[in-house]
């Protein structure tokens, strides 16, 4: 069985990873890398502050709970465990593989970190926000992140929708615990 699953997941990736241009190499390579997001995230950051002022603490607090979480798991708990070769370094399909600027990422791939870590972000603010519009466009932002790490040869699908999974667990646990604590300790005292 899951020799099965291995090989849907080995084919589903080679025709998504086959599908490249030098145009969308590039985009997927800027969408795929961390500091381009920070001016997202500040935006985050100045509208939570905004909206939630001196509550804002502790929601940026939840959050990098969230992502941290979501982060450490996905190694620690998977990664390490697994040690699922990336296809960027699978000796069986690697040359079929089709990567940018040489980069192959570590070893292992099983599950995806900047899946887990975007849906963590995702799944926690679409929950405390509770807005259609921003949930549907924080979820499509994610999506395309973790579809850049299909692109660039270093996730299998799989890898992908475990780590969104992983993502979103995170983020709706650690959301359940903020409501929590905020009822039960933050309204008598604020």
């Amino acid at each position: 069985m899951l020799e099965k699953i291995d090989a849907i997941d080995t084919s589903l990736f080679l025709w998504l990873n086959g599908h490249h241009s030098p145009v969308w190499d590039n985009i997927m390579w800027f969408i795929s890398g961390k500091l381009q997001w920070v001016p997202l995230y500040l935006i985050l950051i100045g509208y939570l502050i905004y909206k939630y002022k001196a509550s804002s603490i502790y929601i940026i607090i939840a959050i990098a709970i969230a992502v941290t979480m979501a982060d450490q798991l996905s190694v620690k708990a998977f990664k390490e465990v697994f040690q699922r070769l990336r296809p960027s370094n699978n000796p069986e399909i690697s040359n079929l593989v089709h990567v940018v600027n040489n980069y192959r990422g570590g070893l292992y791939g099983f599950v995806s970190n900047h899946a887990a870590n975007t849906f963590a972000l995702a799944g926690f603010l679409s929950f405390l926000f509770k807005n259609r519009i921003f949930t549907f466009s924080i979820f499509i932002w994610a999506l395309i992140v973790s579809y850049s790490r299909i692109y660039l040869g270093v996730h299998y699908p799989c890898d992908v929708l475990c780590g969104a999974f992983l993502g979103l667990l995170c983020g709706w646990l650690v959301y359940i615990t903020y409501v929590f604590i905020h009822k039960k300790y933050c309204t008598r005292y604020f």
